[in-house]
């Protein structure tokens, strides 16, 4: 018995692809095919651009909370007021971001992206250099931009003016070629790839500086006193913070001695400008080992330079200098003590801490430049120059100092010590102005006998600046020339006519234009090489035709 067919149209059609899939595609990439890709994926100049915007987003953090290179203090303080939160940013890194894994990895990775970016285009660069311009095309009017102009005059004349033409304006010329004689091929702007490729070497260079200083630099920060002199050494430093190739031996050995200190507000202004800092100079006497020593000025702007080292003023404030004696007249406390500013008018806090009274007693309070007592906002200080002076203090005494525990000088830990009081159970506390003193209930008094300034300096040793300085003048000559030189190609192509009337010769001559990029200036350029060919041309052909006459005659 026959089996039953379906109609053609019915008829199931078999996939040409076999049934296994798994044979479907190109070739297996394999383990070397991978990493080429990977290579060619993180060496590209999307990716390089792509880093370096991850690499300014992780930089964000850095000036969001504070950092431990920077700003130690500000970093307890902020543990002690967020106990909860800050171990889990700690734990990111957050509180050293700029040396933390993850801003390193970016870090090495853009550094990698660059290198592999630019190697391969110097080559291609240098191998422009050698090369000559391309042949000139046979129809020219496929250019963005193109000419066609008729001349009388030879043909190979023609040619002659416009390659003198364009050797003029500074073309690089293609050689005669004897295959196509009538055409000439010129190009210029060189310049703006080697200056983009400048550009991405200095910034290369930049972040290897930058590197460099962090790897072989340190800071230190210093609080002085008017009259005060300090010799620099590794443990001398409030904070110091040493790169990681860094030994305290490399800390050099000198002594600097704050003279004065002048700072000048805005006292005439009104509204927003008024109380505004003017100036921040002072004079300071440094002295190296084996030299002599010599006085310099310095402002905020204007850092001492000792030894290859540089010594910034970051801040300033008010030290007032305060005496304690006891019942009997004896001298126990007499220094200028560190108020640290807390506003833009100088309202500053600070402690006194007399290790030689027994108990120990701690002074808290703070410092008005210009004092103001307002029922509403308490006191204050309304300018931060010194127009009336007040320091208002609490007294406390027991142990300064429990179980050893370091504290910071600004303020006094009260956890094993007693408020003093009066007769009548309150605190004790007293407003004192410059001259002033106040008796303690156990008879001590205090006396408040002037303000001096401090100055906080930064000294830094960073051997990558000078570096990063000179490589970014020259990323700025690359930028420059990467913007201003413009990358062109010009065609001439002539055409023999056949003579007319006259014996007048209808030479075609055509100028065409081709950019890299945009160029909105090629138009104008071809339009000036045509009058150009053109006037040299017709400039020619009437020597020519002086010599021939001057010939038959």
């Amino acid at each position: 018995m026959a089996t039953p067919t379906r109609p053609a149209d019915e008829q199931r059609i078999e996939p040409a692809y076999p049934k296994d899939r798994s044979t479907l595609g190109g070739p297996r990439l394999g383990v070397l095919g991978w990493l080429r890709w990977a290579w060619r994926q993180l060496t590209s100049m999307r990716t390089a651009l792509a880093l370096l915007l991850l690499l300014a987003v992780a930089a964000i953090p850095g000036s969001i909370w504070p950092q431990r290179s920077v700003d130690p203090v500000r970093v307890r303080s902020f543990f002690e007021r967020n106990p909860d939160l800050a171990p889990w940013l700690d734990r990111l890194h957050l509180f050293d971001v700029y040396s933390s894994p993850w801003f390193a990895s970016i870090y090495l990775l853009l550094m990698v992206s660059l290198v592999g970016c630019i190697v391969p285009r110097m080559r291609q660069h240098l191998t422009s250099l050698r090369s000559q311009p391309p042949r000139a095309p046979g129809r020219l009017t496929r250019m963005p931009v193109h000419r066609r102009v008729e001349v009388d005059a030879d043909p190979r004349q023609v040619v002659a003016a416009a390659r003198a033409v364009l050797r003029d304006r500074r073309f690089r010329l293609r050689d005669e070629d004897a295959e196509d004689p009538l055409a000439v091929s010129g190009e210029k702007g060189h310049l703006k790839e080697t200056g983009n490729l400048v550009f991405h070497l200095a910034l290369l260079g930049v972040i290897v500086a930058v590197a460099a200083g962090s790897l072989w630099g340190w800071r230190g920060e210093i609080i002085l006193k008017e009259g005060e002199s300090w010799t620099s050494g590794a443990g001398t430093f409030d904070t110091l913070n040493l790169g990681p190739l860094v030994d305290e031996q490399d800390v050099p050995t000198f002594t600097l001695t704050l003279n004065s200190l002048d700072v000048e507000f805005e006292s005439r202004a009104e509204g927003a400008q008024f109380g505004q800092p003017r100036r921040f100079e002072g004079v300071a006497t440094v002295e190296l080992p084996g030299q002599q020593a010599r006085e310099q000025d310095f402002a905020v702007n204007a850092p001492l330079a000792v030894d290859g080292d540089s010594i910034f003023l970051l801040g300033n404030g008010y030290a007032p200098v305060v005496t304690v004696r006891d019942p009997d007249g004896g001298l126990l406390y007499s220094d200028a003590v560190t108020f640290l500013p807390q506003d833009n008018t100088y309202g500053s806090e600070g402690a006194v801490k007399v290790t030689g009274r027994e108990p120990g007693l701690g002074l808290v309070g703070g410092f008005f430049p210009t004092i103001d007592v307002s029922p509403e906002t308490g006191m204050t200080s309304t300018f931060p120059g010194l127009q009336d002076p007040a320091l208002v203090l609490t007294a406390y005494e027991g142990e300064l100092f429990p179980d050893g525990r370091a504290q910071s000088v600004f303020s006094v830990d009260t956890d094993a010590m007693t408020q003093l009081t009066l007769e009548d159970g309150s605190p004790v506390a007293f407003l004192l102005r410059p001259g002033e003193t106040y008796e303690l209930p156990d008879g001590s008094v205090v006396e408040f006998e002037g303000v001096i300034r401090w100055g906080g300096l930064l000294v830094r040793h960073d051997p990558g600046r000078m570096p990063a300085l000179v490589i970014s003048m020259l990323a700025l000559a690359g930028l420059a020339l990467m913007l201003g030189v413009r990358r062109r190609r010009i065609y001439v192509r002539v055409t023999p006519g056949a003579g007319g009337a006259g014996g007048r010769r209808h030479t075609g001559v055509s100028v065409a234009g081709l950019p890299k990029g945009t160029d909105p200036g090629l138009e104008a350029l071809v339009e000036d090489l045509v009058r150009r060919i053109t006037e040299a041309t017709t400039t020619s052909a009437s020597t020519d035709d002086r010599n021939d006459r001057s010939t038959d005659a």
